[in-house]
């Protein structure tokens, strides 16, 4: 089992302290029990995020041991030869502990917005993988798809890691999970997707890579956990769904679910539980006293796990 922290995403206009930061990321790695720092992507929201690469890079440059990822860019609304650019500068620049995570964000996304077409954003998705691949990948680009054209083109420096970083997909529908195993190198489970529900994902999974001929050992496992500890559990819970409410702009039951609100024993077994569905990696996530939650989960959580 491997664990993970999120990075510091949540600040208001003008709050944002760049000690802080540093610190959070000295005190997480001094633990130890951190294998990686994640972030995740909401452009669009009331809900005050700062955007998930440029944290990524902040947090790259104050940190030396954390592998660094997001789970997950919504890759449809992003041009992939920018993403790919980006992302392979990034894995150069935190000398190869970049973690890469996409995902199609669904149909409820505001596509308009970013000029995508909605009807074809799955089409859209696996294009852009594909491209983004053939760009850390070959020295010359040809590739002539539905969405994008390339003639002999080139991209350096290509990512340090080779081939590529490894490339987490984010998904829950049947379908999508089959895709996730046809083209990607691991799964990471929502944090909105309950347990239950993520135990039925693994079972998809697994079952795709016996059809595709794949490894199990070769396709790690992850799962979001979003967490709020308190000796009094009535309390984390009603402090978990505010601060979900805030993040997603409305009351969502199944998400409230999906969270971790209790005690330091509460959220033990929620990782048991996670772990025997199949989670062998677990990103905490806080919502609110971020650092505290840090070091309360590697000093009280990890060592009973």
């Amino acid at each position: 089992m491997r664990f993970a922290i999120s990075i510091p995403q949540f600040y208001a206009d003008g709050e944002f302290d760049p000690a802080a930061f540093r610190d959070y990321f000295a005190r997480a790695e001094s633990f130890g029990c951190y294998e990686s720092a994640w972030a995740q992507e909401m452009t669009l929201s009331a809900s005050p995020q700062l955007s998930p690469l440029e944290a990524m890079t902040y947090a790259a440059a104050v940190s030396s041991t954390l592998r660094l990822g997001c789970t997950v860019f919504v890759s449809t609304l992003h041009t992939p030869v920018h993403l790919a650019k980006s992302l392979a500068t990034l894995d150069q620049m935190s000398q190869g502990r970049l973690e890469i995570g996409v995902g199609t964000g669904g149909p409820q996304r505001p596509f308009p917005a970013f000029g995508v077409d909605g009807s074809r954003y799955v089409a859209r998705f696996a294009e852009g993988v594909r491209l983004m691949q053939a760009l850390w990948t070959q020295e010359r680009v040809t590739f002539d798809g539905e969405f994008w054209q390339l003639k002999d083109a080139a991209m350096e420096p290509k990512p340090l890691q080779k081939p590529y970083p490894r490339l987490w997909f984010g998904a829950s529908g049947e379908s999508a999970l089959r895709r996730a195993v046809r083209l990607g190198d691991g799964f990471f489970g929502a944090g909105s997707s309950t347990l239950p529900a993520f135990a039925s994902q693994v079972s998809v999974i697994r079952d795709a890579l016996s059809a595709e001929g794949r490894s199990e050992a070769d396709f790690p496992i992850a799962k979001r956990l979003y967490v709020a500890i308190d000796s009094d559990a009535g309390r984390a819970r009603q402090r978990m769904n505010a601060e979900l409410e805030k993040l997603y702009g409305r009351r969502v039951p199944s998400i409230e679910e999906a969270a971790v609100a209790g005690t330091v024993s509460d959220v033990v077994a929620a990782v048991r539980t996670a772990a025997a569905a199949g989670a062998e990696r677990i990103l905490f996530t806080a919502l609110h006293e971020v650092p505290e939650h840090m070091e309360q989960i590697a000093t009280e959580v990890i060592p009973r796990l």
